[in-house]
């Protein structure tokens, strides 16, 4: 008599829950590649663990033993070839009642089985029982999985928080941005693994791709290829000019949920607009729902190097204003994430493991594709820029040196300094366990200055330039003979006038008869000058040992037109005689008036809240075209839009109330964008503690 399957049970609660996926659902079975689950068949009679029960585990569209996307796996036991992947294993568990028929099985997906939707079946006699699906995902806690990570607390920062800080500004000026990833939404298991499915690999050969991604490198850096939408079905239309007719800001976003949730609703068609902040974060929501422990980190200063020269030129007039746009910039911030995982591809002794530089921004391609990494952080350290991949942009970005070229009337040009400092500050991420701001920045380089900084920036050029001509960088710059500095006096307020003071002092001994520029350009953050808003000339003259201060107002009267959807200003300043040139430069940063959010009394899950959302106008003049977003993992189901609020008039204040239920509990932020005719995408958040 054959053995029947009468029904099955997946645990869906309990394995989730064991698996850390219980956020995600409770209804379909979520698990984690190198960690058992249960799964209880009931069959039609009593069953002896010596019966025929084999069960097979099928992922794409052309499952293969060989491929390690299909594994026959129990009793009896198969003779696997030699080139079997990814074999996947059941015992019978010590709470099975096989003289009852109630078989439950502890099943074991190997560490290296790809992740994906799997088909789940069961023979016990002949023919075979559909038992339903399962998705298999990576496992940061499997000490065999490339992706194991140690320690709790940055497991739970890295794979479980579903909220995160992304930094912004300017490097003497920076700014938090609280973003949602929203990766345990429900529908996020569709969203992401479609992703894969879309990406270009997979349609050129669908069995080689579904087999790669139990590889973290390649899933990886198939994520970082359709988070843009360059050469791809991805998900982002990438803009950085000022027209964004069709979609919305970038400016404007302040999670990844809702932009993944219309990129798949819309059959994959690309969401407009994102740049560098936008492609990051939705990044790091995919490799977090994959299982794949990620962050998301600004680098400051942040050179793009097209031609791999490690170099920088930048041009100016003499009015001291950028004279030319070239390939290569210097961009206020940039903003990548870094994943977690194993490098054997690179070196055996793990010394490549860890953090690796993944950028989802379309800057420059790799291999054909715009993509860019898994770069080691450790290799950028070290200068090593012969590995894969992409090492020598990622390394220029944080080590690139800038030269600075005075570009005259007829079209000469006259070398006013190298800098080796600048590029890669304050390279940024969030803390562990808090709200506070991580400095990074000595995993990427050494201390400026130091020779092996020079050492490092050498060995880099190099290993660049192997077989080529090579040249020597020894950063040792000669004393100025007059310094300049410019300061702001206090906080620079987006509606209050500028206030700022340039700095000259002689370091020379005879006098010197100055012509001094002063310029102010609006700036995009990626290094793109949008308009100039100021240009002053005067003559001082410099007594030998001795300094002048000279004030900058910049009102906001004059710099208001061309502010509006920009937070960045540079303010540069050029000093010349007959015998030598000096430039300096600062990047101002807008800060925008507040916009604070809280809830009015306690909240409680499946209970009407009460959100109060204030915002004070700062002008003497009316606010048009106000308009407000809210979104909120575990609030909002989709984000809260309050569109053609009334204007508000001089220093009105507007409060709004918005009802909503949670669904979820915890300590959970809720984040507030309000939009007006003169300031854009003011953002303020607040964290609510949500009790059962």
């Amino acid at each position: 008599m054959e053995n029947v399957i009468k029904s099955v049970d997946f645990h869906c609660q309990a394995n989730n829950a064991a698996h850390r996926t219980i956020e995600i659902s409770t209804k379909q079975l979520i698990v984690r590649r190198g960690q058992s689950f249960l799964l209880t068949l009931e069959m039609m009679r009593p069953f002896s663990s010596s019966d025929v029960l084999v069960l097979t585990v099928e992922t794409g569209s052309a499952p293969s033993e060989r491929f390690g996307t299909r594994s026959e796996f129990g009793n009896p036991s198969p003779m696997y070839a030699s080139d079997v992947k990814a074999i996947w294993k059941y015992n019978i568990d010590r709470s099975a009642v096989l003289q009852r028929g109630i078989v439950t099985l502890s099943v074991t997906p190997p560490a290296d089985a790809p992740v994906g939707k799997y088909s789940l079946s069961a023979c016990a006699g002949k023919g075979n029982t559909n038992l339903g699906t399962l998705v298999v995902l990576f496992n940061p806690w499997c000490c065999d999985d490339w992706v194991y990570l140690p320690d709790e607390r940055e497991r739970q920062e890295y794979v479980m928080n579903e909220e995160g800080i992304i930094y912004h500004g300017s490097a003497h000026y920076i700014t938090p941005l609280t973003w949602i990833f929203g990766q345990f939404e429900e529908d996020m298991v569709d969203i992401c693994l479609k992703m894969l499915d879309v990406n270009p690999k997979h349609f050129r050969d669908p069995a080689d791709d579904v087999s790669a991604r139990c590889n973290p490198i390649y899933v990886g850096r198939v994520v970082s290829a359709m988070i843009n939408s360059n050469d791809d079905r991805g998900v982002l239309v990438g803009c950085w000019g000022d027209n964004y007719y069709g979609g919305v800001s970038p400016t404007r976003w302040t999670g990844s949920v809702s932009i993944l949730r219309h990129w798949y609703q819309n059959n994959c068609l690309p969401v407009k607009f994102g740049q560098c902040w936008v492609f990051a974060g939705v990044m790091c929501t995919v490799m977090r729902f994959l299982g794949i422990p990620c962050r998301v980190v600004t680098n400051f200063k942040s050179a793009h190097d097209t031609n791999n020269s490690l170099s920088i030129d930048e041009y100016y007039d003499d009015c001291g204003i950028q004279a030319r746009e070239t390939s290569d910039t210097i961009w206020n911030y940039h903003v990548w994430v870094e994943g977690w995982m194993k490098r054997p591809d690179l070196k055996k002794d793990n010394s490549y493991d860890g953090w690796q530089v993944l950028d989802p921004t379309p800057q420059e391609m790799s291999q054909g594709v715009y993509c860019c990494g898994p770069s080691p952080v450790a290799a950028i350290l070290c200068g090593d820029t012969e590995l894969k991949y992409d090492l020598p942009f990622v390394f220029a970005e944080v080590n690139a040196d800038i030269v600075r070229w005075k570009v005259n009337a007829d079209g000469s040009k006259r070398k006013m300094y190298s800098d080796s400092w600048t590029v890669g500050q304050n390279i940024s991420t969030k803390a562990v366990g808090c709200n506070m701001r991580d400095d990074i920045t000595n995993n990427y380089k050494h201390r400026e200055g130091t020779m092996r900084e020079r050492a490092v920036f050498n060995r880099a050029v190099e290993r660049m330039n192997s077989g080529g001509d090579q040249q020597s960088f020894c950063g040792v710059h000669e004393p100025l003979k007059v310094e300049m500095k410019i300061e702001e006096e206090a906080t620079v307020i987006n509606g209050q006038d500028i206030k700022l003071r340039l700095k000259l002092c002689n370091k020379d001994r005879t006098s010197r008869v100055m012509s001094i520029q002063v310029n102010a350009q609006a700036m995009r953050y990626n290094g793109k000058p949008a308009g100039n808003i100021l240009n002053t000339v005067q003559q001082r003259t410099l007594l030998p040992g001795q300094g002048v201060t000279i004030p900058i107002q910049i009102p906001f009267s004059t710099y208001d037109r061309h502010m509006v959807g920009l937070d960045s200003m540079k303010v540069s300043a050029m000093a010349w005689d007959d015998d030598d040139i000096y430039e300096t430069e600062t990047d101002i940063v807008l800060q925008d008036p507040e916009i604070s959010i809280k809830v009015l009394g306690p909240a409680h899950v499946n209970r009407e809240i009460t959100l109060e959302v204030e915002f004070k106008n700062p002008l003497n003049k009316t606010l048009t075209d106000c308009s407000l977003t809210v979104i909120g993992c575990g609030f909002f189901r989709s984000d809260y839009v309050e569109s053609n609020t009334c204007d508000l008039a001089p220093y009105a204040t507007l409060r709004l109330n918005i009802t909503t239920i949670p669904y979820r509990v915890g300590l959970r932020s809720v984040v507030a964008d309000f939009d007006c005719s003169s300031f854009r995408d003011v953002k303020g958040s607040c964290i609510v503690d949500v009790k059962p």
